[in-house]
């Protein structure tokens, strides 16, 4: 690599290839095919480009192996490429490997050595990082110079500038007005080393941006040079099989920061803006900094704004350290690693000083002029010619200083000098046509940052000048030089400047050792210091003056203010202690001589009372800190005080403190501390000495010997209080057992017991003594008591609190004494001795001794005496006593429960009362006839005899009664209507709002039965028939929405029309590329043509170079569209797919689904392709469910011709209705139908979708259970798995067996023998245990307990399923509804419930290991009793899902039935909720347009084998899945012909293959990725002509609404056979009277048809005679049926007035969607204007750049005309022969090739013995034309035959030098 290069020819043994990009990086994953670019620098002005395959790395053809070569060479000339100039690589050069280098930095490479490809692709990808790391290190200096402060490595430099802190105060270094230090969030990055990233580090980002822009540095900048296309190596080498980086499709270089943006998103073939980038971008995006998208962009940035600052003026230079920096392998490897993850290519950074040079305002050349004239002179040395040329306007240089001339050709010949040696670093070999020129020379901004350098260098010399001289005026005239650009300059201070900056200068000199001047930077912080100095002793004096008048007018909050003025420059002082503060210092001003203290006086004050008041604000807030803090502070100056008393101190002050104090001396003072001090020491001293006493006491305690603990004790140091002598037992065993209970808690066997602890044991032992002796006495007095028979006696001293017995009573004092008694006289005593000594046991296990002669006890057991038995310990007293007590206890309970036994007997008498009155009423209600008739007699009778009476009084007395009555009824009918009339006036505006409401009601009632019944009444109908009318706003939407159709159906065709052209053009800049690589071929075989060869040359200019489905000709781009158009077919329209699946076996469809399907739909990866595919899986699942076993009728475009403007969105939607689709109508249609005979249904049943283990619901599942549906189940499932796991005690067993066997291996564990029950049982044996069933219970309520935590967790996380999972079950759901609508719902829910629990879910719940729920340790598995727990609650869930209850070998689980039900409602109301999802186009916004605005076109990747495939299948069951002759599929199938061999698809021939194992290589080839744009293709519009049968329905009913609306009627037949009324007869006319005026205002699209018009002018019996014979024509057809008085076109109307509100909603949403879509067109009419006018500026640069070598050397002199004669053109082949003109005659003519101003056009000229003959246009683009269509042969004067390959060969070789 080393190495310099040599030509091919030459047969060097060094190999001159190196890769085209050092800072491109690898090919992202599934871009396999892509090919990489390598130049190999050969002859001058040309790069030898080759191509990689994707088999392997491939090299020079020098390189060893025996491996076929998988190089394309190809010489593409300088003057080809759009920007002549282009450096390649990051700095211009590729850079050498920095881990090959040896000791001596040279790479190690031997002449002999040869690299391996991969070995030279691993090096070119380590020498981008390590280039990428120098930058990095470059920039962190160059920050650390700016801010003052260290950063972290290289390394993680990226990740720490991500918060946008350093960048923040790089900012304020050069903008400190934009970015103040206030602003910036997070300065000292707490918040972030704490928590990482908040969103609020973006306003760091934001703030150092708009410091950027505040100076001035462009966020776009101009073009790298003049405006070229960007597209002509990448068109050569994307048709070279040449794939891009980037991911898209081909190649790109390193200089790619972005598109230009007004070109919208960039295409992706042939990726202008991956190839070179126009625009390049200084300013990063805020993503690319916080998101750490791109890296790259902000280093970039950083170094432009380093190179900015510093021409400014405002920034050192940055440095240049390729090569000078030593990175490890290991950091180099990881950066090269971080860079292949996120494919980021590294940016021009050489470049810099170019790009920021072409953003001058002024003419390009001339600054370019001026700086290499200013190198110039700068290389010949001399200062006057250097000065002259610095000063040229053309420069635009600033601040030039005569005298300082010399210093200026100093400094940038130091700097010109070093920027080489950095170039040489950066280049391994010398390549002067690849450099750039300003990698050697000084661009504009360094010339103008180094003269700025110099200019503040002269300036700081002459501020060291004054300041050695001590000269103010020299000074102030220096540092107001504006080169300095000093702040804050104040007269006032000269006197300060010059004393700080002399203080300043002499610290320096003495920090480095010798005499240096002061820096710019130094000088400011000087100034700013002084003028600090200078405002703090004038404020300082003011507050001191004011301190001492505040202390003479003795106002504490005056001169507590005072004393806190920061100017005072004085201690802190503190506001609680403000009288302590004005006493003692108005006593100081009262002995102060002068009567004012001075500055030094108050800070000495101040600062002692500070002191003393910390110590008293410690004591009030009980701070022992803080107090010891105040006490060792050198401001208090206390002495002795000790460290190790620090609490006794704060005791002690505080008690101090507590003490009443008199007024005024609230604060203790210096001397009350002092002396608490003092005497906290001498308290301390005396306790150490107790200290000794408390050693030597612990150190008796280690013997066993209680009397030497006593005497211990009794030592006079240990002052101990009341020791007795009898009681040294007792002392030695409290003490001894709090020592071992000290040292067991402490685990230290060498503890001792403190001062506290001994003197509490001994208080301790001493209160035991007494305790004991007072029990003793009292079991004592009660055994004499007993013995007494003294029942009250006995009761008191058994209260007695001394001995502590529980429960006595006084009721039960007689039941104690006889007790007792009885107990005492079992007791005997063993001897006729009489013995007085008794022992009691204490709670702690001591024994006490008592004596009953002499009462005295003790501690030890004496020694002269046995023990008397016959007395009652306290153990059995208090045993006798309880026993008592709870007799008389359960005695009471009987006695306080009285009246609950008086209830109980009360409800016993109530129910036996109640049973007599049931008795009773039940024999009266069985006689109850016989009573009620005895009733009904008497009380008629009683009746008929009132009745009687009155009958004849009102008979006696009629006419009065009937006048009577006639009177009554007139006044009470009168007033009632007055009332009436009366009350309705008043409340006129009520009964209107009543009369419009029952109006609306009816109304709203009559509109749901038109709604909701199936066949509504004529009534109904004929009420709302008049909203079929339309409006004129109806006309005016309709023709809206026609016109816009119409305008979107030209802009899509302008727009396809537009791409055609693009192609067109991507076509001709390819062969502008293709031909110059051929041709150079060319020129290496020119010398050995002879006469008889030179049919060869033509053969040679013909071969296709590019070999496979992607190369370069007409043939292979026909068939690389075709295979585009047909998987955008197969992608777009899923029914094609489906059927397919259908047709092939089970594991053959699973195979080609996850193969082809998906890849097809790349996985999902964006929302259109998923949506695709989830349409996909939809009809699929349609097909499984719905296809019944008889063929089914299949709708085809017949939709197209109903609607006459449907057939031009046919051919220009891919998500409009394609031929032959399904349609679901039922009812009959008068589109034409084409009969597909599809497979017999799978779903016969409906459960048959769960035991036919269906295809797509496997796939569905199986494809939304990866990581998207995985982390979902891990969301869902995750909680109460991990608790399930956690749970170490939880045992789920259901199985009594297994319950029984782990019962008796439990007993047997615990016991050692062996059980006496069976091992081997049944379940019901087992079950006969209790143990078991206990058990089994224990468990069933961990299962269900937990279990309803997965319940929970599941119902409650509907939102969490992935959409695809919950559309495909609302699918499944609708669809098994509609073929089995008389199936329960419920059953249905079980299938759904089935797709989405048992399917989705189960699995995790069984195995979370497996799916990733739980996070398990690398080896480790689930316990056997997790995965029987996780097993059982499945299982429950399971049963619960599918309301399937536990019975048979289960029945022992028979107890969950009951929560089974209420979990299954649970889990239908978790289905509902699931099914509840919007449609896929409104979750993925997706319409029939989305394809039309889209600029990017989808791409594929997919392997020759699978396209293949494909094909074979798709022609094998053409007639299956696309049965209608006429469906695309079959014209794009007849398009592609027969299924090509994976070699014609690769490009490889037969014969090579023949070398090694064919089915090996095969098989390798057919892995081969190739990427596929997917396209639609046009198809022809379909017919619009009309149905007969629709056209007599649709005139049927258009006549009868006419009819109806006219005249009243119950039913049809009775209208249309009924004479119409006069009034009806008027009314029709009006109403065609109407129309025909809306008619004449209506446009022409909108009218109704004529036939249509002409029967809304009938009369109205005309129509109804003609409506008559439609009905019976209709009738024929079977659509209506008189029967049942035609009610079918009744539901017609219905359903037209139904449909006509969905209608205008529909029109409405469909104007705002063309509205937009037009938007979108304009936008991607207006991008692909621009691509084509871009377009054909470069092909005319091209053009130019070919003759520009040509025209150089002949210094712009125009190009001389060839002159052939036809026998010199047939010798070289050109010409072929001349229509009538013999060979003999081609010496007389003449043909003149005269070149024309336009680049690549030719006049020829044809002359016969000097007369011009002909003319003739020659265009060379044409040229290229024929050649690409393969066309050898074209004829020129329509006479002369010319061979197209050799006369672009001679055009090449004579006016482009090639």
């Amino acid at each position: 690599m080393g190495a310099s290069s040599t030509s091919s020819a030459k047969g060097s043994q060094t190999c001159s290839c190196v890769p085209l990009s050092a800072g491109s990086g690898p090919p992202p994953p599934g871009a396999s095919s892509g090919c990489q670019l390598w130049p190999l620098f050969g002859k001058k002005g040309s790069w030898k480009l080759f191509l990689q395959p994707p088999e392997g790395p491939g090299w020079c053809h020098r390189h060893a192996g025996a491996s076929p070569m998988w190089l394309w060479e190809a010489a593409v000339p300088k003057a080809c490429l759009p920007f002549p100039d282009l450096s390649l690589g990051g700095h211009g050069g590729f850079q050498k490997p920095p881990q090959a280098e040896g000791s001596d930095g040279h790479p190690h490479h031997c002449p002999g050595e040869r690299l391996t490809a991969a070995e030279m692709d691993e090096q070119r990808r380590q020498n981008v990082a390590y280039q990428y790391l120098c930058r990095l290190e470059e920039a962190k200096r160059w920050m650390e110079a700016c801010l003052g402060e260290g950063l972290p490595p290289p390394t993680e430099l990226e990740e720490t500038l991500r918060n946008g802190v350093l960048l923040a105060k790089l900012g304020h270094c050069f903008a400190p007005a934009v970015v103040p230090l206030k602003k910036i969030y997070d300065c000292e990055q707490t918040r972030y080393k704490a928590a990482g990233l908040h969103f609020r580090h973006t306003d760091n980002i934001n703030y150092w941006r708009d410091a950027m822009s505040h100076v001035g540095l462009p966020s776009v900048m101009s073009p790298l040079c003049s405006p070229q296309p960007r597209d002509t190596l990448a068109s050569a080498l994307w048709q070279h099989r040449g794939e891009c980086w980037c991911g898209r499709g081909s190649l790109s270089l390193p200089l790619t920061l972005g598109h230009h943006p007004a070109q919208g998103p960039s295409r992706c073939h042939p990726h202008l803006s991956c190839l070179l980038s126009f625009w390049q971008i200084f300013h990063p995006e805020t993503t690319d900094i916080y998101d750490k998208k791109n890296m790259p962009r902000v280093v970039y940035c950083i170094h432009a704004l380093s190179l900015y600052l510093f021409k400014l003026g405002l920034a050192p230079q940055i440095q240049d350290l390729y090569g000078k920096v030593n990175f490890t392998e290991e950091e180099i490897n990881n950066m090269k690693r971080e860079l292949e993850k996120y494919g980021l290519q590294l940016p021009a950074f050489s470049k810099i000083g170019g790009i920021l040079a072409n953003e001058l305002s002024v003419d390009e050349a001339a600054v370019h002029a001026a700086v290499l004239a200013i190198n110039e002179a700068v290389d010949q040395g001399v200062v006057a010619q250097t000065m002259e040329t610095l000063r040229n306007p053309s420069a635009m240089l600033q601040d030039l200083r005569g005298e300082l001339a010399g210093a200026y050709q100093e400094v940038l010949h130091r700097a010109k000098l070093e920027k080489g040696s950095n170039a040489r670093n950066r280049y391994l070999q010398v390549i002067p046509e690849g450099e750039d020129v300003y990698d050697w020379c000084l661009t504009q901004a360094e010339i103008q940052g180094n003269i700025n350098k110099v200019n503040v260098h002269g300036a700081l010399e002459e501020v060291d000048d004054a300041l050695q001289r001590q000269d103010v005026p020299a000074l102030h005239r220096v540092l107001q030089d504006p080169v300095l650009a000093l702040r804050c300059l104040q007269r006032d201070n000269l006197q300060l400047y010059l004393e700080q900056l002399s203080m300043d200068r002499e610290q320096k000199a003495l920090d480095l050792g010798y005499l240096e001047m002061l820096d710019q930077k130094e000088v400011q912080a000087g100034i700013l210091t002084a003028n600090r100095r200078g405002e703090e002793e004038r404020a300082m004096l003011l507050a001191v003056s004011r301190i001492n008048a505040a202390i003479r007018r003795g106002m504490l909050a005056e001169t507590l203010e005072a004393l806190m003025d920061p100017a005072a420059q004085l201690p802190d002082v503190h506001p609680s202690a403000a009288p302590l503060y004005q006493h003692q210092l108005a006593l100081l001003q009262r002995q102060h001589p002068q009567g004012e203290l001075a500055q030094e006086e108050l800070f000495v004050a101040v600062e002692m009372l500070s002191a003393v008041a910390l110590v008293n604000q410690a004591l009030d807030v009980g701070d022992p800190d803080g107090l010891w803090s105040s006490l060792v502070s050198p401001a208090l100056g206390l002495s002795g005080v000790e460290d190790a008393n620090a609490q006794r101190y704060f005791e002690d002050l505080q008690q101090l403190k507590g003490q009443p104090r008199g007024a005024g001396a609230e604060f203790l003072s210096w001397n009350d501390i002092q002396d608490s001090v003092n005497s906290t020491n001498s308290l301390v001293q005396d306790e150490n000495d107790r200290v000794h006493a408390v050693r030597l006491v612990n150190e008796a305690l280690l013997q066993a010997d209680p009397e030497k603990t006593l005497a211990a004790l009794l030592l006079l140091e240990a002052a101990l209080p009341d020791i007795a002598l009898p009681t040294a037992q007792r002392y030695h065993d409290v003490l001894s057992r709090a020592r071992r209970q000290k040292a067991q808690a402490m685990g230290d066997d060498g503890a001792v017991l403190w001062w506290e602890e001994i003197q509490e044991g001994v208080c301790r032992a001493n209160q035991d003594t007494v305790a004991a002796r007072r029990m003793a006495l009292g079991i004592a007095a009660i055994n004499q008591a007993i013995k007494e028979g003294k029942t009250a006696q006995t009761l008191r001293v058994l209260r007695n609190p001394d001995v502590a017995l529980c429960g006595v009573v006084s009721a039960c004092a007689g039941a104690y004494q006889e007790q007792l008694a009885a107990l005492v006289a079992t007791k005997r005593p063993a001897g006729s001795e009489k013995l007085y000594w008794i022992r009691h046991r204490l709670p702690d296990g001591a024994e006490y001794y008592l004596s009953l002669k002499t009462f005295e006890g003790s501690w030890q057991c004496p020694r002269d005496s046995g023990l008397n038995t016959t007395h009652l310990s306290r153990e059995e007293i208090q045993l006798v006593v309880t026993r008592v007590t709870a007799a008389h206890d359960r005695e009471c309970l009987w006695a306080s429960n009285t009246s609950f036994v008086v209830r109980l007997q009360a409800r016993i008498r109530g129910f036996l009362v109640r049973r007599e009155f049931a008795v009773r009423r039940h024999i009266l209600r069985e006689q109850q006839p016989a009573a009620v008739r005895i009733q009904a007699c008497w009380r008629g009778y009683k009746q008929r005899r009132a009745y009687l009476e009155r009958l004849c009084y009102l008979r006696a007395n009629a006419e009065a009664a009937i006048k009577i009555q006639a009177g009554v009824r007139m006044w009470q009918a009168r007033r009632k209507y007055q009332e009436r009339l009366r009350y309705f006036r008043q409340n006129i505006k009520a009964v209107i709002k009543i009369q419009a409401f029952v109006r609306a009601n009816k109304a709203r009632g009559d509109y749901r039965m038109l709604v909701h019944t199936r066949r509504p009444p004529l009534s109904i109908v004929r009420r709302f028939i008049h909203l079929l009318e339309q409006s004129q706003h109806d006309f005016w939407e309709e023709s809206e929405v026609l016109r816009l159709q119409e305008e979107v159906v030209k802009r899509i065709r302008a727009s396809r029309q537009l791409e055609s052209d693009l192609d067109l053009m991507d076509i001709k800049i390819g062969l502008l590329v293709k031909n110059r690589i051929t041709l150079q071929e060319v020129v290496s075989h020119c010398k050995k043509l002879t006469k008889k060869n030179k049919e060869q040359l033509s053969e040679m200019m013909s071969i296709d170079k590019q070999k496979g489905l992607k190369s370069l000709s007409k043939e292979k781009r026909q068939k690389l569209e075709a295979y585009q158009h047909l998987f955008y077919l197969l992608q777009t329209q899923p029914v094609y797919l489906a059927r397919l699946i259908f047709q092939m076996p089970q594991n053959k469809s699973t195979k080609f689904m996850e193969s082809v399907i998906f890849t097809l739909y790349n996985y999902a990866s964006n929302p259109r392709e998923a949506y695709l595919l989830l349409q996909l899986f939809k009809v699929a699942l349609q097909e499984e469910v719905r296809w019944v076993s008889m063929g089914v009728l299949v709708w085809g475009q017949a939709w197209a011709k109903a609607e006459p403007r449907a057939s031009s969105w046919m051919q220009l939607s891919p998500l409009a209705t394609p031929s032959c689709l399904e349609n679901t109508h039922t009812g009959p249609s008068p589109h034409p139908i084409c009969p597909v005979s599809l497979p017999r249904s799978k779903v016969d049943h409906v459960h048959d979708i769960l035991t036919g283990n269906a295809t797509v619901i496997r796939l569905v599942v199986s494809f939304y259970r990866n990581t998207r549906g995985q982390n979902a189940l891990r969301q869902i499932l995750g909680g109460p798995v991990q608790e399930v796991l956690q749970d170490k005690a939880l045992g789920i067993r259901t199985d009594p067996v297994d319950i029984y066997k782990a019962w008796i291996n439990q007993a047997e564990s615990q016991s050692g023998q062996r059980s006496k029950l069976p091992y081997e049982v049944s379940p019901e044996q087992a079950l006969s245990h209790p143990e078991v069933q206990r058990r089994l219970d224990i468990s069933i309520q961990n299962l269900l307990a937990m279990t309803d935590k997965f319940v929970s967790a599941i119902t409650s996380s509907v939102d969490k399923i992935p959409y695809g999972m919950r559309y495909m079950a609302k699918i499944l759901r609708t669809s098994l509804t509609e073929k089995f609508p008389k199936a329960p719902a419920e059953e249905i829910d079980k299938i759904v419930g089935n797709l989405l629990y048992y399917r989705f879910m189960n699995p995790a719940v069984v195995a979370p290991d497996g799916f990733d729920i739980v996070d398990i340790s690398a080896g480790a598995t689930l316990h056997p009793e997790q995965r029987r727990s996780l097993g059982s609650i499945a299982k429950v869930l399971q049963h619960a899902a599918a309301r399937k209850a536990f019975d048979g070998e289960n029945a022992h689980l028979c107890g969950v039935n009951q929560y089974l039900e209420d979990t299954h409602n649970k889990f239908r109301r978790f289905i509902s909720a699931a099914c509840c999802v919007p449609e896929p186009e409104e979750r993925f916004n997706m319409d029939e347009y989305s394809e039309m605005v889209a600029v990017a076109k989808p791409v594929i990747y997919i392997t020759v084998g699978e396209l293949i495939n494909t094909h074979k299948l798709l022609l094998e069951h053409q007639d299956s899945i696309a049965p209608h002759h006429g469906d695309p599929l079959h014209e794009l199938l007849e398009d592609l012909d027969e299924i090509p061999t994976v070699q014609s698809l690769v490009g490889e021939s037969v014969a090579s293959l023949a070398d090694s194992g064919a089915e090996q290589v095969l098989s390798q080839l057919s892995r081969t990725e190739i990427s596929l744009t997917l396209t639609g293709k046009l198809l022809p519009a379909a017919s619009s002509e009309e149905s007969d049968t629709r056209s007599l329905l649709l005139s049927t009913k258009q006549m009868l609404v006419d009819v109806i609306q006219s005249q009243s009627g119950d039913s049809l037949p009775e209208i249309l056979w009924t004479q119409a009324l006069e009034h009806e007869e008027a009314a029709h006319d009006r109403l065609v009277h109407r129309r025909v005026l809306q008619d004449a205002q209506t446009p022409t699209q909108l009218k109704w048809h004529r036939s249509l018009a002409a029967n809304g002018q009938l009369s109205m019996e005309e129509k109804k005679r003609k409506i008559i014979r439609n009905l019976r024509h209709l009738e024929s057809l079977g659509l209506v049926d008189s029967a049942h008085q035609y009610q079918e076109l009744i539901d017609e109307l219905a359903k037209d007035i139904r449909n006509q509100r969905r209608h205008r909603q529909h029109r409405r949403a469909e104007l705002l969607k063309l509205r937009q879509t037009l938007h979108s067109l304009d936008a991607k009419t207006l991008f692909y204007e621009e691509q084509i006018d871009y377009y054909n500026q470069y092909i005319k640069t091209c053009l130019d750049n070919l003759a520009a070598s040509n025209k150089v050397s002949r210094k712009s002199k125009k190009l001389p005309s060839l002159h052939y004669t036809a026998a010199r053109l047939l010798e070289k082949g050109v010409l072929l022969e001349i229509q009538d003109l013999p060979p003999s005659q081609f010496k007389n003519v003449i043909f003149d090739i005269i070149p024309c101003e336009e680049s690549g056009k030719f006049q020829v000229k044809a002359k016969f013995m000097g007369i011009d003959m002909e003319h003739f246009q020659l265009h060379y683009q044409d040229l290229l034309q024929l050649q690409y269509e393969g066309v050898a042969v074209m004829k020129m004067f329509g006479k002369a035959k010319v061979n197209v390959n050799l006369l672009i060969f001679l055009l090449n070789k004579k006016f482009f030098k090639k």
